[in-house]
């Protein structure tokens, strides 16, 4: 290790988890705005809301699945090498 390249093994642990993070939030808070918004303009109040939000969460946990198995199979990748 030298001094001017630290040792950053910690780096792709991060990246993972902000990845994740993102697939978690970001979907359901734009169901979340993306149904309020439809309830407003539909007056459906709260049956869009939902419907969007459920939605969202679904493709949520869609991506995470994907993230995971995708990480998954780098570490095989990588334990073979």
């Amino acid at each position: 290790m030298s001094d001017q390249q630290p040792d950053k093994w910690w780096q792709p642990a991060v990246a993972f988890f902000a990845r994740l993070s993102a697939w978690i939030a970001a979907p359901v808070i734009i169901g979340v705005f993306l149904g309020r918004w439809l309830d407003q303009r539909f007056n459906t109040a709260p049956a869009l809301f939902l419907t969007s939000v459920g939605a969202m969460f679904i493709l949520s946990m869609v991506g995470l699945l994907r993230e995971t198995v995708k990480e998954f199979k780098k570490i095989d990748k990588d334990k073979k090498k």
